[in-house]
């Protein structure tokens, strides 16, 4: 088992084990279903828009072992495949898109700088408003982040132009690291400092921990340039047939 005091000194390939485990915890409890098994997470039933069915947990993983934990009957069953190994295609499945688990030590981080007031989440009521930031398209909230989100280990943060959100960003533990998701900006040039505020409140909360997530494209290149190393590739898998 991964403690805090050794979490730090992971290999890239244990380090990417514990970031998809970290990946597979929060999505279990996004979705509120499913359950772990020696080599993946998974949902009988059909996860929330955007996350998936199945998480493998270790590159032995079989696509055998994750079509039986799946409902490949009902479209848009989708599977985060955490090393990038497997072949999903015969079963009618397609690569939506590839990206990177990425890693960054534990320790302090500099505060998030530009025009933006940061601060975190702490009312059910203001999820809501978060969601509909994060979406993009001011439109109602669908509920995605329930109230059971805000707990202990979760949080949520919220970069505010005066009284609206427009950045933010979810840290949450598991797996012995601190994963950052959902990082947003609605102005290209408040994206460093998401990333920025989202090291400050893991180095504050949990100081012994490494950070951890999985970009591609230009947010992989924004979380480089926070100090983030690429560890290795991870791909999403979707049910087309």
């Amino acid at each position: 088992m991964t403690t805090p005091d050794s979490a730090e000194h992971l290999l890239p390939a244990a380090s990417a084990a514990a970031a998809a485990r970290n990946n597979a915890e929060w999505c279990a409890a996004v979705s509120r279903s499913g359950h772990f098994r020696d080599a993946l997470w998974c949902s009988p039933r059909r996860t929330p828009p955007l996350y998936p069915d199945a998480v493998t947990l270790t590159p032995g993983a079989t696509a055998a072992e994750v079509l039986a934990g799946v409902d490949t009957t009902t479209p848009g069953c989708s599977v985060k495949d955490s090393f990038a190994v497997l072949d999903l295609a015969p079963a009618g499945f397609e690569v939506l898109f590839e990206a990177q688990w990425i890693h960054r030590p534990a320790g302090a981080a500099s505060p998030a700088r530009g025009r933006l007031e940061w601060d975190e989440l702490e009312a059910p009521g203001e999820l809501a408003a978060w969601e509909s930031a994060w979406d993009g398209d001011g439109g109602e909230s669908t509920g995605l982040f329930h109230e059971g989100l805000l707990r202990e280990g979760v949080v949520f943060l919220a970069g505010r132009d005066g009284s609206r959100i427009t950045a933010g960003a979810i840290l949450s533990t598991g797996g012995g690291v601190v994963g950052v998701s959902n990082v947003f900006a609605h102005d290209d040039a408040d994206a460093d400092a998401a990333w920025a505020a989202a090291l400050d409140a893991a180095a504050r909360h949990w100081p012994e921990l490494p950070v951890v997530g999985y970009e591609h494209g230009e947010d992989l290149d924004t979380a480089v340039r926070a100090g983030f190393t690429a560890l290795g590739p991870l791909r999403i898998w979707l049910h087309t047939a």
